[in-house]
C-alpha cells in the first residue's frame, strides 16, 4: 500500500521557500530574520558523516523548545508565557507576554532518527544529525 502525502507538506514547504527568500531580501537591505520577527536564526554545517544545526533561542527555557524531524525536515519551535502580576485589590501593574518562534530545516540528506542528538546551553540549541540512507518516520527529539 502505497503512503499518502500529508497536504499540509506542500503548505509547509511554500512557506519555507518564502521564509528563505525573505531571508535573502533581508540580506539585501542590512537587515534578516530574527527571534523577534517570528524567525529562528540557524546555522546548518555538513562534517561528511553529519549535519549539525545551531539555532539561537534567547530567552527561552529548555522546556519551551519543541524540536521533530519528519523525512529530511528538522522542525525546531519555542513557545513561551509569562505573567507578572502585583498583589492587591486593584491591580496598578499586570502583565503578561507570550513568544514563539518556528523554523524548519530542509537537510539534503537522510539522517538516523535513532541517532540524533540535542544540546541547550545559553540560549544556543546544538542538533547533531548522523547522516544514513532514506526513512520516512517522523520522531521527536529529547533535549539534554
Amino acid at each position: 500500500m502505497s503512503r499518502r502525502k500529508n497536504p499540509f507538506d506542500e503548505l509547509e514547504e511554500m512557506f519555507e521557500r518564502m521564509s528563505r527568500q525573505f531571508d535573502e531580501m533581508g540580506g539585501q537591505f542590512g537587515g534578516g530574520m530574527d527571534w523577534q520577527t517570528g524567525g529562528i536564526s540557524v546555522d546548518v554545517v555538513d562534517n561528511g558523516d553529519e549535519y549539525v544545526v545551531t539555532a539561537d533561542l534567547p530567552g527561552f527555557e529548555k522546556n519551551d523548545l519543541d524540536i521533530a524531524l519528519q523525512e529530511n525536515r528538522l522542525r525546531i519551535s519555542a513557545e513561551h508565557e509569562s505573567e507578572v502580576e502585583e498583589e492587591g485589590e486593584e491591580y496598578l501593574r499586570q502583565e503578561r507576554s507570550q513568544r514563539s518562534v518556528s523554523r524548519t530545516v530542509s537537510l539534503p540528506d537522510p539522517v538516523d532518527e535513532s541517532s540524533v542528538s540535542a544540546e541547550y546551553r545559553n540560549g544556543v540549541l546544538t542538533v547533531t544529525l548522523p547522516k544514513i540512507s532514506g526513512s520516512d518516520d517522523s520522531h521527536n527529539i529529547e533535549i539534554s
